[in-house]
């Protein structure tokens, strides 16, 4: 991990340099400014835990020539020093972990009632306000999109959209069925119902323009027939052109010179692909969003809301928290999401492995000195799986 904290360093450093000469070329000015604003945040952590190494270092010297007083003091500083170096190594670990390229997109968040009636549109208004609160405690700005109410101050469903750098990575494991059990203000006789609702989140797909190869197009100049004079009829001013990717064929022939007709063509087939790549685009948006919400069952759940237990809990990574106000206001949501991170889908298995793989061969070597002190394999398991569990190990 360090080699790679210092390379990250030194191009920080590199981008820096070449800022304070960038001069008069804007675009370059654009590009290094973006990649600066991308390597920011880690290469601060690398800075606080390279130097929290370095201050062990030297307190550890301390200590071997230190008396009394000043070797007590020593000692305190190292247990802090050490302390704080686990939290930035933690802390980079999950900051190192490969980005995905939807992570500063703003988004679009699906909120609809599933099983429960209308005690689950009840919990779809409270949800709405848990996102709302915890959009604002992040200063992201939101907009209701649609709603459709219950009348009782629920929702069947709402949409609406959440629009800030790093949107995105903070919502994305938001998707999936919540589970709320309670009882709810529509029961008479004090029983807890439970109900679900689903929660889709959606990057926000920014505007393209299409761009058409000349190796995807094949263009024709004939005549034009009808009116338009002597000039049209007589010289090759109509054009045709077929997009041979998909084998759409535009022709115009209504302008008065060759390169009008290209050109308003060219358009009309630009228009086209557009739609083309919309339609399949939101294909791929119901595929996602279908894939987030399942069927809205109780037994898809990835999160439950027990409101007699105050407790919430995430089944995805098995863990709880048991202040449900605090969850429910936005202050405790990134408590239960920040773990999520780690999560990914099958697909991305891939991109994972490798990182995977580098994270086991940095925890072998950790552990090395350890393990070659130890004859007892089941010692040594104890050991490894610490390490790359990243938890304290147990007695030995």
């Amino acid at each position: 991990m360090l080699e790679k904290l210092n390379a990250i360093l030194d191009r920080y450093n590199d981008i820096e340099a070449q800022l304070a000469q960038v001069g008069e070329d804007y675009q370059l000015a654009v590009e290094l400014s973006k990649e600066r604003a991308d390597l920011e945040d880690v290469a601060v952590a690398a800075r606080d835990y390279l130097e929290t190494i370095n201050k062990i270092d030297e307190t550890k010297e301390l200590i071997e020539i230190a008396e009394g007083e000043l070797l007590d003091l020593a000692r305190l500083e190292l247990d802090e020093l050490q302390e704080h170096r686990d939290e930035m190594e933690d802390k980079l670990r999950t900051m190192l972990v490969p980005k995905d390229p939807r992570d500063n997109r703003n988004v679009i968040v699906e909120i609809r009632a599933g099983t429960g009636g209308d005690e689950a549109g009840l919990f779809v208004a409270d949800l709405l306000r848990m996102y709302l609160k915890y959009a604002d405690i992040h200063g992201y700005k939101t907009e209701i999109i649609s709603s459709n109410e219950t009348g009782i101050g629920g929702f069947k469903e709402v949409t609406f959209t959440v629009k800030g750098k790093g949107a995105f990575s903070r919502l994305k494991f938001e998707s999936g069925v919540h589970r709320v059990q309670r009882v709810p203000e529509t029961e008479s006789q004090g029983r807890i119902h439970t109900s679900t609702v689903t929660v889709a989140v959606l990057a926000e797909v920014d505007d393209f323009e299409i761009e058409i190869p000349d190796s995807d197009i094949e263009i024709d100049v004939y005549k034009s027939a009808g009116a338009g004079g002597q000039n049209v009829q007589k010289n090759m001013t109509a054009v045709r052109i077929h997009h041979i990717p998909t084998g759409i064929v535009v022709a115009c022939q209504d302008e008065r010179s060759q390169l009008q007709n290209k050109t308003r063509a060219m358009s009309v087939l630009k228009a086209r692909l557009y739609e083309l790549e919309e339609q399949k685009r939101q294909s791929e948006l119901d595929a996602t969003r279908r894939s987030q919400i399942g069927t809205g069952e109780r037994s898809e759940k990835i999160r439950t809301y027990n409101y007699p237990q105050s407790r919430v809990t995430d089944h995805r990574i098995n863990q709880s928290s048991f202040n449900i106000q605090a969850v429910m206001d936005g202050y405790d949501l990134d408590d239960l999401s920040k773990n999520c991170n780690m999560l990914k889908k099958p697909s991305d298995w891939q991109v994972l492995k490798p990182m995977l793989q580098i994270s086991i061969r940095d925890c072998l070597l950790e552990a090395q000195a350890e393990l070659s002190l130890l004859d007892n394999p089941q010692h040594s398991a104890i050991i490894l799986m610490a390490h790359v569990l990243n938890r304290p190990k147990p007695g030995l």
